[in-house]
């Protein structure tokens, strides 16, 4: 089972996580030892002992080679504990349902759990895609593409901002082209077939910010950069707004061109050629002494030039340290799919592993000079300022325009990881099969990915153009059944696989009429809230674009009589050649629109059945109309009647 997978990782992560402990408890202890004796040697040598001083040497260096032996080991428990947080996450969407208002849950699960309260883990994701709801897009809501407990929430894998709106973008009811999608679909197949690989980026990638925003340093180092000689470099900033440009390009570009490109390497050596003839004696010692405090003045001079040529670079050598190690991970990875390797070799063309290290090489150097004790050392004694600026516009000129395209291959190996969770964490499911032709959605044993494997009831569906009516019970399934269907397709336009033994379909929008909520801010009622989705409805089928239209309890919120009238009206205008209908509805009235109507129209129901007087669903889908009720019962259940 897929499950078994991530349970040997977790037991194998915390068995290596448990070694580095007690390896990293042994180097700090020999630490400890080597410095105190290193004291005790460098007082012998006081008290007379020649070899005190060399042993102390011996000692001290020791020390310090303990202290970065520490500094490793710190950094790989600090990886292993990101690999055991992501296996945790794996996991935690394996877990089974527990709560009985879960969006997007089979009413058998509620029903059978109704007296737990404890949500999913999964549910406690922080990432849930709130941000990304569109409240003038309901299949937003009504689909549970976002929120708490949502498709998003139960997909996401990004820890970028840019990951997380593409795979927000990618979660539409509009279906972008069979080649987008079927690029995807390559890509999460990729990773779907090569656990440990996903894995292991998952784990560099959980080491960077929450959340990380790449825009800012992409602006910065894309703008119009100077040579070290002070003349522009030639690129392509017509993507850059134009204050951002202006902000961008200003003091740092004219960091003295002459000083970058010439006088940054002799001056240094000039200072230092003074000080050895100062000290064999051909030149007094003040010589060197003005150079270097030259050297310094020139640092503060050009202070307020240079610290705004490193702003970008501000504390980011860390996460491009973390971006590197990712490329570094992708550039080296065994590829079987086109996506991920047309991929792989663009980021090994423009040399992106090696390009980031050395940024973030240089974002460790520009760091330093925070330290003021460094700073007037350092540039006292080499000029520091002015080699680190050095060295950073000639990255910025050779590779600034490219970073965005690389921070955007991981955004879209970010999506990739994504919509493989579903592949990774469910038995049955595979990817869609897109028709062409006239509007069909076929699937065998479709569920919901919203809750576990064991609790999901599967059905089939096969529907071409027309309309489906869907009668049944009070929680016999209905609405569940629609949103399993409408929401698998919008996973399929994502490029996903869906939960099915297998599913197919032609490109449809997906619109949607299930909750429907009135708005006292703007004087709409329920029943008007439906109303103006189903003029979407009608106006969308008029331009005569693929639709699936979902519909639950159709005019709920108005009077029966009117309810059924219009019901009635509407079926009909949205029965049509390039839509699949689908209602649900408790008017047994409308089954009758499939006699002598001349319209694709076709009647489904689910029903219950009562053991020793309590009530059970199959939750299956049946052929034909329902001729049961439940309501009176499920009264006399609450006190009611």
């Amino acid at each position: 089972m897929k499950c078994d997978f991530y349970k040997r990782e977790r037991e194998a992560s915390l068995a290596r996580l448990a070694a580095m402990k007690k390896c990293a408890g042994r180097i700090v202890l020999l630490r400890s030892l080597a410095f105190i004796a290193a004291v005790f040697a460098f007082a012998a040598s006081r008290d007379g002992h020649a070899a005190g001083t060399i042993l102390g040497i011996l000692l001290l260096a020791l020390f310090v080679l303990l202290v970065r032996r520490h500094q490793r080991a710190r950094r790989a428990q600090a990886r292993e504990a990101a690999r055991l947080a992501v296996i945790a996450d794996c996991l935690a969407r394996f877990a089974p349902a527990r709560t009985m208002q879960e969006p997007g849950a089979t009413e058998a699960a509620a029903a059978a759990m109704a007296d737990e309260t404890e949500p999913l883990d999964w549910k406690r994701f922080l990432d849930d895609g709130t941000a990304y709801r569109k409240k003038a897009r309901p299949q937003d809501t009504d689909l549970h593409l976002f929120g708490a407990a949502s498709l998003y929430q139960f997909l996401s894998c990004a820890r970028t901002k840019a990951g997380r709106e593409r795979l927000a973008a990618a979660l539409s009811p509009v279906p972008p082209a069979k080649e987008t999608i079927r690029a995807r679909q390559n890509g999460a197949r990729e990773f779907i077939d090569a656990p440990a690989l996903a894995l292991g980026l998952l784990t560099l990638a959980r080491l960077l910010p929450d959340g990380h925003d790449t825009a800012p340093i992409v602006r910065a180092l894309a703008s119009d950069a100077e040579s070290p000689c002070g003349k522009p470099a030639a690129q392509d900033t017509s993507h850059i707004r134009s204050d951002d440009a202006a902000r961008n390009k200003t003091p740092p570009a004219r960091t003295a061109g002459a000083m970058l490109s010439f006088g940054r390497i002799l001056l240094p050596i000039l200072s230092f050629s003074a000080l050895v003839l100062a000290a064999i004696g051909p030149i007094d010692i003040v010589v060197p002494g003005l150079l270097f405090s030259l050297q310094l003045t020139l640092a503060l001079a050009f202070l307020h030039q240079n610290s705004a040529l490193f702003a970008p670079l501000r504390g980011a050598s860390r996460a491009l340290a973390r971006y590197e190690a990712l490329f570094a991970a992708i550039e080296s990875a065994s590829f079987a799919g086109s996506t991920m390797q047309a991929m792989q070799a663009a980021l090994k063309k423009d040399g992106a592993a090696h390009s980031l290290r050395r940024l973030a090489t240089i974002a460790a150097c520009a760091g330093q000079r925070a330290n003021l004790f460094f700073f007037l050392i350092a540039n006292t004694l080499f000029l520091w300022d002015f080699q680190c600026a050095a060295r950073f516009l000639r990255w910025r000129t050779k590779h600034g325009t490219r970073l965005a395209a690389w921070l955007g291959a991981w955004a879209e190996t970010e999506v990739l990881l994504s919509l493989a969770t579903i592949g990774q964490t469910r038995e049955a499911s595979t990817f869609p099969v897109l028709l062409d032709g006239a509007p069909r959605l076929m699937a065998k044993g479709v569920t919901t990915p919203l809750i576990a494997e064991s609790a999901a009831v599967p059905n089939d569906a096969d529907f071409s153009a027309g309309t489906a009516i869907i009668t049944g019970s009070n929680m016999s399934g209905k609405t569940t059944y629609l949103r399993t269907l409408a929401a698998s397709a919008v996973l399929a336009y994502a490029g996903a696989p869906v939960c099915a033994a297998s599913f197919a379909l032609t490109p449809m929008t997906v619109l949607t009429s299930i909750q429907a909520n009135d708005d006292l801010s703007r004087g709409i009622s329920t029943f008007y809230a439906e109303l103006l989705r189903i003029k979407q409805m009608v106006e969308a089928t008029q331009e005569g674009t693929p639709l699936l239209l979902a519909i639950d309890e159709i005019f709920k919120g108005t009077n029966s009589a009117d309810r059924i009238t219009g019901a009635k009206a509407t079926i009909r205008r949205l029965t049509q050649e390039t839509n699949i209908t689908l209602v649900t509805t408790h008017d047994f009235e409308l089954c009758d629109l499939t006699s002598g109507s001349g319209l694709p129209i076709q009647n489904y129901h689910f029903e219950e059945h009562y053991e020793a007087d309590k009530i059970r669903f199959d939750f299956k889908l049946k052929e034909g109309r329902c001729h049961t009720t439940n309501a009176k019962y499920l009264l006399k259940m609450a006190g009611i009647l």
